[in-house]
Protein backbone atom coordinates (compact mmCIF):
# COMPACT_ATOMS: atom_id res chain seq x y z
CA UNK A 1 0.00 0.00 0.00
CA UNK A 2 0.95 3.40 -0.94
CA UNK A 3 2.23 5.46 1.88
CA UNK A 4 -0.30 8.74 2.39
CA UNK A 5 1.10 11.83 0.53
CA UNK A 6 1.60 14.87 2.83
CA UNK A 7 -0.13 17.69 1.45
CA UNK A 8 1.65 21.19 2.02
CA UNK A 9 1.38 24.90 0.91
CA UNK A 10 4.78 26.41 -0.26
CA UNK A 11 4.54 28.31 2.37
CA UNK A 12 3.72 25.49 4.72
CA UNK A 13 6.83 23.60 3.52
CA UNK A 14 8.98 26.14 4.29
CA UNK A 15 7.63 26.95 7.74
CA UNK A 16 8.67 23.00 8.05
CA UNK A 17 12.13 23.12 6.65
CA UNK A 18 12.43 26.23 8.98
CA UNK A 19 11.50 24.40 11.67
CA UNK A 20 13.60 21.71 11.47
CA UNK A 21 16.79 23.50 10.85
CA UNK A 22 16.45 25.13 13.79
CA UNK A 23 15.68 21.59 15.99
CA UNK A 24 18.85 20.88 14.56
CA UNK A 25 20.88 23.73 14.30
CA UNK A 26 19.90 25.86 17.31
CA UNK A 27 18.49 23.47 19.87
CA UNK A 28 20.21 20.46 19.99
CA UNK A 29 23.27 22.62 20.79
CA UNK A 30 21.40 24.35 23.56
CA UNK A 31 20.06 20.73 25.39
CA UNK A 32 23.81 19.32 24.58
CA UNK A 33 25.10 22.42 26.45
CA UNK A 34 22.54 22.29 29.29
CA UNK A 35 22.99 18.70 29.97
CA UNK A 36 26.64 18.68 29.80
CA UNK A 37 26.06 21.38 32.64
CA UNK A 38 23.82 19.34 34.41
CA UNK A 39 26.44 16.56 34.38
CA UNK A 40 28.57 18.79 35.78
CA UNK A 41 27.02 19.43 39.01
CA UNK A 42 27.60 15.77 40.53
CA UNK A 43 25.21 13.29 41.30
CA UNK A 44 22.90 12.49 38.72
CA UNK A 45 19.98 10.22 40.65
CA UNK A 46 18.97 12.93 42.26
CA UNK A 47 19.32 16.59 39.68
CA UNK A 48 16.36 17.94 38.41
CA UNK A 49 18.08 19.86 35.95
CA UNK A 50 19.57 17.01 34.22
CA UNK A 51 16.19 14.91 34.16
CA UNK A 52 14.27 18.10 32.28
CA UNK A 53 17.52 18.19 29.96
CA UNK A 54 17.41 14.41 28.82
CA UNK A 55 13.74 14.87 28.32
CA UNK A 56 13.69 18.46 26.28
CA UNK A 57 16.22 16.69 24.30
CA UNK A 58 14.23 13.64 23.88
CA UNK A 59 11.42 15.77 22.94
CA UNK A 60 13.66 17.52 20.27
CA UNK A 61 14.70 14.05 19.00
CA UNK A 62 11.05 12.94 18.57
CA UNK A 63 10.07 16.01 16.40
CA UNK A 64 12.81 15.98 14.17
CA UNK A 65 12.28 12.32 13.34
CA UNK A 66 8.36 13.81 12.69
CA UNK A 67 9.09 16.05 10.55
CA UNK A 68 11.93 14.37 8.39
CA UNK A 69 9.04 11.53 8.47
CA UNK A 70 6.56 14.23 6.59
CA UNK A 71 8.94 16.02 4.13
CA UNK A 72 9.74 12.67 3.19
CA UNK A 73 6.60 12.14 1.41
CA UNK A 74 5.72 15.61 0.96
CA UNK A 75 3.34 16.87 -1.73
CA UNK A 76 4.24 20.47 -2.49
CA UNK A 77 0.75 22.70 -3.42
CA UNK A 78 2.63 26.03 -5.27
CA UNK A 79 -0.01 28.63 -4.34
CA UNK A 80 0.58 30.07 -7.98
CA UNK A 81 -0.01 27.19 -9.88
CA UNK A 82 -3.61 27.08 -7.77
CA UNK A 83 -6.51 27.37 -10.40
CA UNK A 84 -8.50 30.04 -7.91
CA UNK A 85 -11.93 29.39 -10.23
CA UNK A 86 -12.31 26.48 -7.68
CA UNK A 87 -11.59 25.43 -4.30
CA UNK A 88 -8.07 23.72 -4.01
CA UNK A 89 -6.04 23.09 -1.77
CA UNK A 90 -4.06 26.86 -1.27
CA UNK A 91 -7.13 28.47 -1.46
CA UNK A 92 -8.43 31.06 0.98
CA UNK A 93 -12.76 31.18 1.09
CA UNK A 94 -14.82 32.62 1.85
CA UNK A 95 -18.74 31.21 2.78
CA UNK A 96 -21.68 32.17 4.02
CA UNK A 97 -24.04 29.60 6.58
CA UNK A 98 -27.29 29.25 4.56
CA UNK A 99 -28.46 28.72 8.30
CA UNK A 100 -27.35 31.31 10.37
CA UNK A 101 -25.96 33.78 7.41
CA UNK A 102 -22.46 33.57 9.46
CA UNK A 103 -19.98 34.86 6.70
CA UNK A 104 -16.53 32.75 7.23
CA UNK A 105 -13.25 33.08 5.63
CA UNK A 106 -10.90 29.96 5.52
CA UNK A 107 -7.37 28.31 4.00
CA UNK A 108 -7.74 24.97 2.57
CA UNK A 109 -4.55 23.26 3.85
CA UNK A 110 -3.36 19.44 3.81
CA UNK A 111 -4.14 17.99 7.40
CA UNK A 112 -0.21 18.58 8.26
CA UNK A 113 -0.68 22.54 7.99
CA UNK A 114 -4.51 22.58 9.58
CA UNK A 115 -5.01 24.48 12.25
CA UNK A 116 -8.29 25.77 13.05
CA UNK A 117 -7.54 28.56 15.69
CA UNK A 118 -5.89 30.22 12.77
CA UNK A 119 -8.79 29.20 10.02
CA UNK A 120 -6.56 26.85 8.23
CA UNK A 121 -8.51 24.02 7.55
CA UNK A 122 -7.74 20.54 6.48
CA UNK A 123 -8.83 19.24 2.70
CA UNK A 124 -9.51 15.84 4.31
CA UNK A 125 -11.61 17.48 6.88
CA UNK A 126 -15.83 17.60 6.52
CA UNK A 127 -15.85 21.24 5.76
CA UNK A 128 -12.78 21.00 3.95
CA UNK A 129 -13.54 18.19 1.65
CA UNK A 130 -16.81 19.64 0.54
CA UNK A 131 -15.29 23.07 -0.48
CA UNK A 132 -13.19 20.95 -2.65
CA UNK A 133 -13.78 22.03 -6.13
CA UNK A 134 -16.65 24.06 -5.51
CA UNK A 135 -17.03 27.58 -7.82
CA UNK A 136 -17.98 30.88 -6.12
CA UNK A 137 -21.73 31.01 -5.93
CA UNK A 138 -22.09 27.47 -5.35
CA UNK A 139 -23.88 25.85 -1.93
CA UNK A 140 -21.98 23.01 -0.57
CA UNK A 141 -23.49 20.14 2.23
CA UNK A 142 -20.36 19.56 4.41
CA UNK A 143 -21.54 16.52 6.75
CA UNK A 144 -20.45 16.61 10.29
CA UNK A 145 -20.82 14.04 13.65
CA UNK A 146 -23.39 16.46 14.91
CA UNK A 147 -25.98 16.81 11.60
CA UNK A 148 -25.06 18.98 8.29
CA UNK A 149 -23.91 22.32 6.99
CA UNK A 150 -25.05 24.08 3.72
CA UNK A 151 -22.60 26.59 3.14
CA UNK A 152 -22.45 29.54 0.24
CA UNK A 153 -19.02 30.27 -1.39
CA UNK A 154 -19.04 33.56 -1.59
CA UNK A 155 -15.26 34.60 -2.72
CA UNK A 156 -12.51 32.40 -3.51
CA UNK A 157 -8.65 33.89 -3.62
CA UNK A 158 -5.43 33.26 -3.05
CA UNK A 159 -3.16 33.17 0.21
CA UNK A 160 -2.07 36.94 0.37
CA UNK A 161 0.51 36.31 3.64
Amino acid sequence: MAEKKNLLTDKGLKKLEEELQELRVVKRKEVAQKIKEAREQGDLSENAEYDAAKDEQKDIEARIEELEAILKNVEVIYTDEVDKDKVNVGCVVTVKDVASGNVQTFKVVGSTEADILNNKISNESPVGAALIGAKAGDVVTAEVPNGSFQFEIIEISLDEE
